[in-house]
């Protein structure tokens, strides 16, 4: 049990990593692309738009898009930490 609870952990951390690195290339791209329908600013909005969803249900319904992406990033982010506190619990490192 404590090994399947490791390896959830591990993949759970993995999946936070790898979010918050796409909200954080979506908001780069968002911030230098000239062209509204940029080929690469379509793919991050398909990308992100499952990891912002649940952020803008609980946004105020004005909110900018860049807004919610940076409460998104905050968010998975903050949870990454916390997978990387669970596993120092458990007493392992998920970077190494």
């Amino acid at each position: 049990m404590y090994e399947l609870g490791y390896r959830f952990l591990v993949l759970l951390w993995f999946v936070f990593y790898m979010a918050a690195i796409y909200l954080a290339l979506h908001i780069v791209v968002a911030r230098f692309s000239r062209a509204s329908e940029s080929r690469v600013l379509w793919f991050f909005a398909v990308v992100t738009g499952p990891l912002t969803r649940p952020v803008r249900a609980l946004m105020p319904s004005g909110a900018s898009e860049a807004r919610v992406r940076a409460v998104a990033l905050g968010a998975y982010v903050a949870l990454m930490l916390i997978a990387h506190v669970a596993f120092r619990r458990f007493g392992g490192n998920p970077l190494g």
